[in-house]
């Protein structure tokens, strides 16, 4: 059976989209749901400036409080020097450099050319590696821009290239906006892949246009076997305007599961800590297999608890 990680991106990644910051101790009780559920995989906060993303500001406190449990790998992402002083202070196992593939998007998102980022990913990289922790990469916009339109593929694999040299370990190649279709993931990947090896990439969708799904199917068929997700379908971008949330974890739970590709992740307790988290900021989650599953329990009394 083929077996495929997601990596849950909820607590940052979903998280920062908010208007509702949420308390460490919540914070801490959805890490430990994630956990039960059989989530491995977890990006939890960010050592971005307070000032930009207040919804995590709380990252060193909420790294010390994490649950830790043997298998389970936290994940932070890590803008500059900064970013990685505050976060070598603390247990995080692992950190994430991002830029994006467009050159505006990038501007927007980083206040920075893609040429001066370079640099600065670089020394993230080389000093979170002295210090033995692993590096991922994110490049946002891979599929297109909502500034500059469709990327030439050519650029996303140079930047990929860039980062591989770096020694990122894996680049999640993010449809930011949601524009990716079937045909333009595979005609994308056939690309990317004579460069870099399958198992160095992952998927990042997002289901603004409702195609995340089947994108994250094609790049499964096309050799890739890691997907972020995030919880109950939380996220999208400040900079990427009408963006939507990522592809949900349950949803693609229960697509793969169903497809007989094996995820680990025990659906009915994920969707126990979406509940959650859509009691604590206020609306209902957009994950289709979520509010199928609670209408399942009301119906036989099972109830949210």
């Amino acid at each position: 059976m083929t077996r495929v990680t997601i990596v849950e991106v909820g607590l940052r990644d979903g998280l920062q989209n908010e208007s509702v910051i949420l308390p460490v101790e919540v914070k801490r009780r959805i890490a430990e749901g994630l956990i039960r559920a059989g989530v491995k995989e977890i990006e939890a906060t960010s050592f971005v400036h307070p000032r930009w993303v207040p919804q995590l500001a709380d990252a060193a406190e909420l790294a010390a409080q994490l649950p830790r449990e043997q298998g389970v790998r936290y994940r932070a992402l890590v803008p500059n020097a900064k970013g990685l002083e505050r976060a070598l202070s603390t247990p995080i196992d692992e950190y994430a450099v991002f830029l994006s593939a467009s050159e505006t998007h990038n501007r927007k998102n980083i206040n920075k050319s893609i040429d001066e980022t370079y640099p600065v990913l670089a020394e993230v990289v080389e000093r979170a590696q002295a210090a033995g922790k692993r590096v991922r990469g994110y490049v946002s916009t891979v599929f297109g821009c909502p500034y500059e339109g469709d990327v030439p593929v050519s650029q996303v694999v140079r930047m990929c290239e860039r980062l591989i040299e770096m020694g990122v370990y894996e680049i999640s190649l993010g449809d930011t906006i949601g524009v990716a279709t079937p045909k333009k993931v595979k005609e994308t990947l056939e690309v990317l892949l004579r460069h870099i090896p399958a198992e160095r990439l992952a998927g990042h969708f997002h289901d603004t246009r409702g195609t995340a799904l089947v994108n994250a199917y094609v790049s499964l068929e096309m050799g890739i076997r890691t997907l972020d997700g995030a919880f109950g379908g939380l996220g999208g971008c400040p900079y990427a305007p009408g963006a939507s949330g990522n592809v949900a974890t349950e949803d693609l739970v229960y697509f793969l599961e169903q497809e007989g590709i094996e995820t680990g992740i025990d659906l009915e307790t994920l969707c126990r800590v979406s509940v959650e988290v859509q009691k604590e900021i206020g609306r209902p989650l957009s994950s289709k297999v979520l509010q199928s599953v609670i209408a399942t329990w009301s119906s036989v009394g099972k109830g949210e608890s």
